[in-house]
């Protein structure tokens, strides 16, 4: 990516972070870079996607009811991703540099929603329960989450929005169709999300930065 491209999108995100907890933006990235990512996409056997869960470690679980996605995770070995994870990490650290989140490690992975699969409303950011029985954010967890979209030609018809909340309105305040290119970046542990079901396959390259224990 050409870097003079490059600081503007990621002066843009934190910009966008630092003003309102979240951006959205389209065609975030030239038609090689996406290429790229596509063509992994469509290199993948429908058999390497696993069901996905909800919870973490022994409270793991999956359940239909309530995601019915599925999960390719992602790693730096692997060559086709190469470039996103260069370009993750220049976002890491002007994340660091300009709002200070201390963010140190990265964890990706695609996402298909099969047609009629969703994800009901959750927070991406893990909570467990404290001496005192209260909810806890741990401060190794998720700290930005992002959601590259990877559906050429998407209609609104097709349904599959991703509907953004504030904690204290049960009303979505955004709703984004999953559309090639749009980027999605935001505060993991300020915005309740869910993914409506579509009426079609729905692929995504999500991911989160996080924060050393």
């Amino acid at each position: 990516m050409r870097t003079d491209l490059n600081v503007v999108l990621l002066n843009k995100i934190c910009t966008g972070l630092e003003a309102e907890g979240y951006v959205v933006i389209d065609e975030a990235f030239p038609a090689e870079f996406m290429i790229e990512i596509q063509r992994q996409l469509d290199q993948l056997c429908q058999l390497e996607f696993k069901a996905a869960g909800i919870g973490r470690d022994v409270g793991f679980q999956t359940d239909k009811g309530i995601r019915g996605d599925e999960i390719f995770w992602l790693n730096e070995s692997q060559p086709e991703n190469q470039n996103y994870f260069k370009w993750i990490e220049a976002l890491r650290l002007a994340l660091n540099e300009q709002l200070y989140l201390g963010l140190s490690m990265y964890e990706s992975m695609l996402a298909h929603y099969p047609s009629g699969a969703f994800y009901h409303k959750h927070l991406d950011a893990f909570k467990s329960k404290n001496k005192h029985k209260t909810d806890v954010v741990n401060k190794s967890n998720r700290v930005v989450s992002t959601t590259l979209y990877l559906n050429p030609n998407w209609q609104p018809e097709d349904g599959g929005e991703l509907l953004m909340y504030h904690h204290d309105n049960e009303r979505p305040f955004k709703r984004i169709l999953p559309e090639l290119g749009r980027l999605v970046v935001f505060l993991s542990e300020e915005f309740p999300h869910e993914v409506l079901p579509a009426k079609k396959s729905r692929y995504s390259l999500t991911g989160w930065f996080r924060r050393g224990a």
